[in-house]
């Protein structure tokens, strides 16, 4: 056997990634408590929530890049100190202004988190245990939101709103030694690592024809990545994929206390479900589109289907909660919505590894820039439409007919096998 080392690798990605979703959706827990305290709009908050996105859109292309030219493991570091940073700041605000610059500071710190993630797994896992590693490192995020969500709410009913962002300022500071120790850019530069694995990991990597030298993208390599319909689609559908994780992430607590006259422990408690739900959906279907690849050799068959199939179910899904005002209907309603939507995650993130491994981690910018513009526009457009109308029903609308777009997207353009040749020797 080769070693395990390389999981080591992803249980830190894992463990990041718990810390960076509970650090960005605390807010959503302490909303009611913050507009109390100094007025706020629904509107304004739907900024203050927004403002995540306009951060995040400005690093996370430059972040991508970032780890391309310079590696993952200064670009995380970094990362994470500014972003705890921003965190207490959080708790220390004074007001719409403050709070939205704590906000923008948070977005401009964690925009690196995931093309960081697509470069460490692109240089240390081999080609067919990308996904399944993918899966893992990302199923952190419905784990972090699910057991984020009673342990905030204890958190700001125990000891008040601002009291949680100290404490979760401090717990991102823990990791930081832990990533600088065990960390090394690539497994060559590891001294922990076994020879024998180092030797497996580089030969499946070569004879899958990926590359893994630290690159500054050229013109021509942007040209490629801006314009060939797989990405182009891949882009699209993730852009959607944030859109339902911003939208439930910030306003389902509100949803719920609103809607239902909820306290903050019961909010906790009800918001758990979909995010455990997605938690199990998300690995099952990383572990399967794996599988699928393996048998198929077809990352139509193994990504594109996965993606446009979770899509349309969460399209569909999500209706009966715009149409019954009833708790447990629409509970059923979101789970199903959430675990559908984040299901295909991981095949995001595959499908660029496996389409452009040189310039992974700004593929993976370009399409976190996506998702951040989905960062920022479902908190406000949210925010907007709850003042306008009083209602969370056009919010619920707008998720499935984003969602049913993306389906015809990945359909009929979404192409990596036919794509991936062409794209390697371009960038070859």
């Amino acid at each position: 056997m080769p070693g395990h080392f390389r999981w080591v690798v992803v249980l830190l990605l894992f463990a990041v990634t718990i810390i960076n979703y509970i650090d960005r959706s605390a807010i959503a827990f302490a909303a009611h408590e913050i507009q109390a305290e100094f007025g706020i709009s629904s509107t304004q908050l739907g900024f203050i929530l927004g403002a995540f996105g306009i951060g995040y859109i400005v690093s996370t292309l430059f972040g991508g890049i970032a780890v391309d030219r310079f590696g993952s493991r200064i670009a995380l570091a970094v990362s994470l100190f500014i972003w705890a940073i921003a965190i207490g700041w959080t708790g220390a605000a004074t007001g719409f202004v403050m709070l939205y610059a704590a906000r923008t500071v948070l977005g401009l710190a964690e925009g690196p988190s995931f093309p960081t993630m697509t470069g460490a797994i692109t240089k240390w896992l081999p080609p067919e245990e990308r996904a399944t590693a993918l899966g893992g490192a990302l199923v952190a995020v419905p784990i972090a939101l699910a057991i984020g969500s009673p342990l905030v709410s204890a958190l700001i009913e125990s000891f008040g709103w601002r009291a949680m962002f100290y404490t979760l300022c401090v717990c991102g500071l823990i990791w930081l030694p832990f990533w600088l120790i065990f960390f090394a850019d690539e497994p060559a530069q590891s001294s922990l690592i076994t020879n024998q694995e180092r030797l497996f990991i580089e030969a499946s990597q070569r004879n899958a024809g990926a590359q893994t030298e630290r690159h500054m993208p050229t013109s021509a390599e942007w040209k490629v990545l801006l314009t060939n319909p797989t990405l182009r689609a891949n882009y699209w559908a993730y852009f959607v994929f944030g859109y339902f994780m911003f939208f439930f992430m910030n306003w389902m607590p509100e949803f719920l206390r609103k809607s239902f006259d909820l306290n903050l422990s019961q909010v906790g408690y009800f918001a758990f479900l979909p995010w455990a739900v997605a938690a199990v959906m998300l690995f099952a279907f990383g572990r399967w589109s794996d599988a699928i690849l393996k048998r198929t050799k077809s990352l139509r068959k193994a990504c594109s289907y996965q993606i446009a199939g979770t899509q349309l179910f969460a399209a569909i899904a999500i209706i009966p909660a715009s149409i019954f005002d009833n708790l447990y209907v629409a509970i059923a309603s979101i789970t199903l919505a959430v675990g559908a939507s984040m299901a295909a995650n991981a095949a995001y993130y595959a499908v660029v590894t496996d389409l452009v491994p040189k310039v992974a981690g700004t593929a993976m910018g370009i399409m976190t820039v996506w998702f951040a513009a989905a960062g920022f526009l479902a908190p406000v457009i949210t925010g907007y439409t709850l003042d306008l109308t009083g209602s969370f029903q056009p919010a619920f609308w707008l998720l499935s007919i984003l969602a049913a777009s993306s389906v015809l997207g990945v359909y009929f353009f979404h192409h990596p096998d036919q794509d991936r040749g062409t794209l390697l020797r371009k960038l070859a």
